[in-house]
């Protein structure tokens, strides 16, 4: 299981009992979580998300006199999503394999190319810059391409859940600027009812993927502690968001959206760090990186499971438990929705490496 790589095809994961899972059986079982999610992903997308970036909004009505801050701001959001389509092209490549992860993200980036047309038009119809500055923007987008930020699949799983959310963050204070409910005084008094429709909608969206990918990041978690738990520790220690390498006068944008109260190094500590680490059952910064040193500081004997035991401690594995076993109750009620149910369906297998005292915690 070399750098917890995404799943092969699943007619070459045999099925193992449960008492022996293998690698190939947590891939397996990982790949087959990954799928169901998928599916159950992409029915509700269709069902409550279906906006349109040209439609779903009145753009003849946006804000002409809003404040060159907020401009800069759109431009930055704008020059971001305009990388959809690398983005998008270079993960599934990554995840070809996984029907279920290279499927999501043929979804993710259809939904993403929305969020480039919305702050486009944001762009456009603020009347504050040409038709012609936006072709010449995008042609200098253009001439420049995004990379993955890591070279293996649990990496950039894991990178996504933090960009996300603080991509989810970067549009719902945009959102309350517009609504006019800026702390910052130079920016009080703006307000934009269709910025804000916009903002927030995106911003839903932004919700949906941060949720997909930290249920993703849950199954790995569950299945591979030891390498989810090193992969955070690495993510994190070198995080930075895509505009940082993506959009032009960064600094000038940086400064812009953290004077605006939008995005900060105190934010990603604040509202996206610590709430992923809340929602994967990591207690903190410091408790994620002292249990990955006292693991790798208990030799791991032949017979014995020191290692094991050490790494169950750096994070509440009952809580993770619990929100893997209810995200595979979801997949098997839509499963039974469709009939999946009764020809090949999602069943859910417990880790037994985890050491157990009692009742499990999932059960509680």
């Amino acid at each position: 299981m070399a750098d917890v790589m995404p799943p092969n095809m699943l007619n070459e994961r045999p099925r193992t009992p449960a008492g022996l899972l293998s690698n190939r059986e947590k891939d397996r079982l990982i790949e087959r979580g990954f799928l169901g999610l998928y599916r159950w992903y992409t029915a509700r997308s269709q069902e409550t998300r279906n906006w349109n970036p040209d439609r779903s909004f009145d753009w003849r009505s946006l804000n002409k006199n809003l404040p060159p801050e907020v401009i800069t701001v759109l431009e930055g959001f704008f020059a971001v999503e305009q990388y959809a389509p690398d983005f998008t092209s270079n993960l599934v490549h990554l995840v070809r394999r996984s029907h279920g992860r290279s499927h999501f993200q043929l979804r993710w980036g259809s939904e993403e190319e929305k969020h480039a047309d919305a702050w486009e038009n944001a762009v456009l119809f603020s009347g504050q810059r040409s038709p012609q500055w936006v072709e010449e923007y995008k042609d200098r987008l253009k001439s420049q391409t995004w990379e993955l930020p890591f070279p293996d699949a649990i990496h950039n799983l894991v990178y996504t859940v933090f960009q996300e959310r603080a991509t989810q963050l970067n549009y719902l204070n945009m959102m309350k600027i517009a609504q006019g409910r800026s702390e910052k005084p130079h920016l009080k008094g703006v307000s934009d009812p269709v910025l804000a429709k916009v903002a927030q909608t995106i911003a839903v969206d932004e919700a949906a993927h941060y949720n997909f990918f930290l249920e993703g990041v849950r199954m790995y978690l569950y299945y591979y502690p030891e390498q989810t738990l090193s992969a955070i520790k690495n993510v994190i220690s070198q995080f930075s968001m895509p505009a940082a390498q993506l959009v032009p006068n960064w600094e000038h944008f940086f400064e812009t959206v953290y004077r605006a109260g939008i995005y900060g190094p105190r934010d990603f500590q604040r509202d996206v760090m610590q709430v992923a680490f809340r929602n994967l059952g990591i207690e903190s910064r410091k408790a994620l990186e002292e249990g990955i040193r006292k693991t790798r500081e208990v030799p791991d004997f032949d017979g014995g499971n020191f290692k094991t035991t050490a790494i169950w401690d750096t994070f509440d594995y009952g809580a993770v438990e619990g929100d893997v076993r209810r995200l595979h109750v979801k997949i098997q009620d839509y499963e039974k929705e469709i009939g999946f149910d009764a020809i090949d369906p999602t069943e859910f297998i417990e880790n037994p490496e985890v050491p157990r005292e009692g009742p499990s915690a999932a059960d509680d």
